[in-house]
């Protein structure tokens, strides 16, 4: 028989091994990682909607998930969460784009102060144009705002001073940015506070190039302040729930998602103290039939999540099976196939939701 480069290879190598002939509960794509997390390793995570589950599990399992802003003692857990407060490293809210990652840091270290960094609503109250859904009520004062955005940033170079390892979750290149200074929004002004102006704001939908060297740039900054920081890019395997290109949101879907998986598959390759996971993979590969997203096939359910995080401890993390899986809910006397599903459904705080309002 003759030789061949394909004859000899592992079986992670061939789709029928692989995927094929595994059940899917038990598909793992991960081969090798670079490093195992100690329980001492302090842990922050930013980034899109899915990276709260990430930061469930890590709490949830144990390990040393970092909190360097916390809601006041007495608040309920659950309104704390409400403000923002414990569903990432800091009240940041969502960071779904590598352009506001980078300006967060600046932002927070003085290198970088946007022209227009509040914004005044019609009842007199402000909200902050970068983390426009962490107060519900919004600040009754400029100064009660201005206040908070001190504290919030000295929270946020604590977590990047103090953290051993980053988890970013990259989930939209789309994203609209201020004309004057290139000021990056989580949302687009005028859908979850501010007005729309086309003046002032415009649409961008980041490249490969442009991810891959704000990515590249942050982790520069991260490094100059704490040479011992690792990160771990990952990718959200949520659909896009509206996009301002004129194709069809699947197409844009489609995009996005493809630029984030090239761009941190190219910083990974450049930066040695950065890893890829494939959490975008484990929840769309089509060895699942799509049995990990809900009936609007865009929710992730748990056990998509779970299939993630199973696979991210098992090579990362000394963590039993059993202390990943999420907390068994109590059994009830009588159900239905409609409530059995959503219970797999976690609620998360998605800035972007707001765009589903206007559909």
């Amino acid at each position: 028989m003759s030789q061949h480069p394909y004859r000899d290879l592992p079986d992670y190598h061939f789709w029928k091994k692989a995927i094929s002939e595994q059940q899917p509960r038990d598909v793992d794509p991960v081969i090798s990682v670079p490093y195992r997390i100690q329980k001492t390793d302090r842990i922050v995570t930013a980034g899109s909607c899915f990276a709260q589950h990430v930061a469930r599990y890590l709490r949830n399992a144990g390990l040393n998930f970092l909190v360097t802003e916390t809601a006041h003692p007495i608040t309920p857990p659950d309104l704390a969460g409400q403000f923002g407060y414990g569903l990432f490293s800091a009240r940041y809210g969502n960071i779904y784009t590598a352009r506001q990652l980078l300006q967060l840091f600046q932002r927070a270290y003085g290198q970088f102060t946007p022209t227009e960094d509040y914004w005044q609503e019609a009842d007199g109250r402000y909200t902050d144009p970068f983390r426009p859904r962490i107060q519900e009520d919004r600040f009754q004062t400029l100064e009660e705002y201005r206040a908070d955005r001190q504290h919030h940033f000295a929270c946020v170079r604590r977590a990047f001073e103090e953290l051993d390892i980053f988890v970013f979750t990259l989930g939209l290149t789309e994203c609209w940015v201020a004309r004057d200074d290139g000021a990056a929004y989580p949302i687009c002004p005028g859908t979850g506070g501010g007005e729309f102006d086309p003046a002032k704001y415009e649409f961008v939908n980041l490249d490969v190039p442009a991810v891959t060297s704000d990515l590249e740039q942050f982790i520069a900054l991260l490094h100059s302040v704490n040479p011992r920081a690792r990160t771990i890019l990952t990718v959200s395997p949520v659909p896009l729930v509206a996009t301002a290109e004129d194709r069809h949101v699947l197409v844009a879907t489609t995009y996005s998602k493809s630029v984030l998986r090239v761009a941190a598959e190219t910083v990974a390759q450049n930066c040695s103290d950065v890893t890829y996971f494939p959490s975008y993979e484990i929840v769309t590969g089509s060895f699942s039939r799509g049995a990990y997203f809900a009936e609007d096939g865009r929710t992730i359910l748990e056990s998509g999540v779970a299939h993630v995080m199973r696979i991210f401890m098992r090579h990362f993390a000394d963590v039993a099976e059993a202390d990943i899986a999420p907390a068994p809910r109590p059994a009830e006397a009588q159900s239905d196939p409609h409530t059995e599903r959503m219970k797999e459904l976690v609620a998360v705080a998605c800035d972007e939701e707001v765009l589903a309002s206007w559909s």
